[in-house]
């Protein structure tokens, strides 16, 4: 017997061919009318979260909810702005879809195109985050993909709020096909969303390490993502100690509970006197605790400015604690740097501070990470920030899409032959034909 929810997902399978052959002008007026419905719904929207913000509070002090979640859960006009920012940026954005990668001649009148076409069914199973959901849709819209969501009971009012009020503003834009979103809401639809490998093309999970694992171990869908935020900030000795500074604290302080904060700080040893009582004061300040390694310790631990400061253990090096904890270790070359970020990290986003022009080069082109930071926070991690208008989310995968990804990630590509009734038995033989493969400077959508 089929499910309801496999009937749901039949049903935006079926819309996603629909959504493949929509026009960029259509598409463009849908996202123009989800920015403007964010933006007249703002007190409704901001009413439903402070819902989930007082459930979450409760949670948090049970223990059953981290703090890192209850952060990220909140809705503000700010955040309203973001995502209204982020969904016009997308409008702006050359739509992916029709592109001609490459063409070539096989034979006179026998042409290959390798044209971009959506991925067709996205699955998005996030925690916490309400504003994956414009981030998602906006993508997923443009790029020509249905996509089905599942949120963390923690966001429920938010989440079905926000996905009402984008759903109801593009119902009449023409052409769009009503079921190419659909959200999920019970705990009981995650499993059966990760059973639906006939009908869904990809997942796209949004959370913390433990939850990311348990979608990958538990699905045959593809999965786009990352299970650990583990990122590094490596202070060189030819570092400028101001730019040093503004690093490190930026890419721990400004937003703890993000996966491109860094967890651990390396600095080398011929600096660590020098660097690290100025920056542990500026991490004290803040409400930084400080796990050392024995070295850094010897160098912080009689500091009266230092409240916070423990010795390190092995287990926090491969720690991410999306919280105000950072681990830090002194190394004695940037081989060791290299070495214990290759090791440990998550191959997320890692940064290098230094003014030696070889250093930057060793750094960049060793460091096993989807984005590598040169003498920048590692914060920069991100779709937006990257100019993608927003992200769907941020892989650690090495095949079809790595880093932040925005619209390239969610689209694929197909191979089109354009000919006039030619047959391989012709190409073969004692007397075949010889395929020319001239490469062309065509473009299908000029073709037909």
């Amino acid at each position: 017997m089929v499910s309801e929810i496999e009937n749901k997902v039949r049903s935006v399978k079926k819309s996603s061919v629909k959504l493949a052959s929509i026009d960029t002008g259509t598409k463009n007026r849908a996202l123009e009318a989800m920015a403007e419905a964010l933006d007249i719904h703002r007190s409704f929207i901001i009413q439903e979260n402070s819902k989930d913000q007082e459930d979450a509070k409760k949670l948090l002090e049970e223990g059953k909810l981290s703090k890192a979640l209850v952060d990220r859960l909140k809705v503000d006009n700010n955040k309203i702005d973001g995502m209204i920012e982020g969904i016009k940026d997308v409008m702006q954005l050359n739509d992916p879809v029709g592109d001609t990668l490459n063409s070539i001649e096989l034979d006179e009148g026998l042409e290959l195109y390798q044209v971009s076409c959506p991925i067709g069914v996205i699955g998005v199973i996030f925690e916490s985050r309400p504003d994956v959901v414009p981030q998602v849709m906006s993508l997923c819209l443009k790029s020509g993909n249905a996509t089905i969501f599942k949120g963390g009971s923690e966001a429920s009012h938010s989440n079905r709020a926000i996905f009402d009020v984008l759903t109801d503003s593009i119902k009449h834009t023409e052409t769009v096909p009503e079921d190419a979103f659909q959200l999920m809401e019970t705990r009981e639809e995650v499993m059966d969303v990760l059973k639906q490998d006939q009908y869904i093309d990809l997942l796209i999970p949004r959370g913390s390490n433990t939850f990311v694992k348990f979608i990958q171990d538990n699905t045959r869908i593809p999965v786009l993502g990352h299970s650990d935020g583990i990122c590094h900030a490596f202070v060189d000795s030819k570092a400028n100690l101001d730019t040093a500074y503004n690093v490190c604290y930026d890419s721990k302080v400004q937003y703890p509970a993000v996966c491109n904060a860094i967890e651990t700080l390396l600095v080398h040893t011929d600096i660590a006197g020098d660097f690290l009582p100025d920056i542990a004061d500026m991490y004290n300040k803040a409400g930084v605790k400080l796990c050392c390694d024995e070295e850094s310790y010897e160098i912080l631990e009689n500091l009266d400015t230092i409240n916070e400061i423990y010795r390190a253990t092995e287990e926090d090096w491969r720690t991410e604690y999306n919280d105000l904890i950072l681990s830090i270790k002194v190394v004695d070359s940037i081989d060791n740097a290299v070495d214990h970020i290759n090791n440990y990290g998550s191959h997320h986003t890692d940064v290098i501070i230094t003014d030696n022009k070889e250093n930057k080069k060793l750094f960049s082109s060793l460091v096993d990470s989807s984005s590598v930071m040169i003498n920048a926070s590692t914060r920069f991690a991100d779709g937006f920030r990257y100019g993608k208008g927003a992200e769907v989310g941020i892989s650690t995968n090495k095949i079809h899409a790595r880093g932040p990804v925005g619209m390239e990630g969610l689209v694929i590509y197909k191979y089109i032959l354009i000919g006039n009734g030619e047959k391989v038995d012709d190409y073969t033989g004692q007397n075949a034909r010889k395929f020319t493969h001239n490469n062309l400077d065509k473009k299908y959508r000029n073709v037909l």
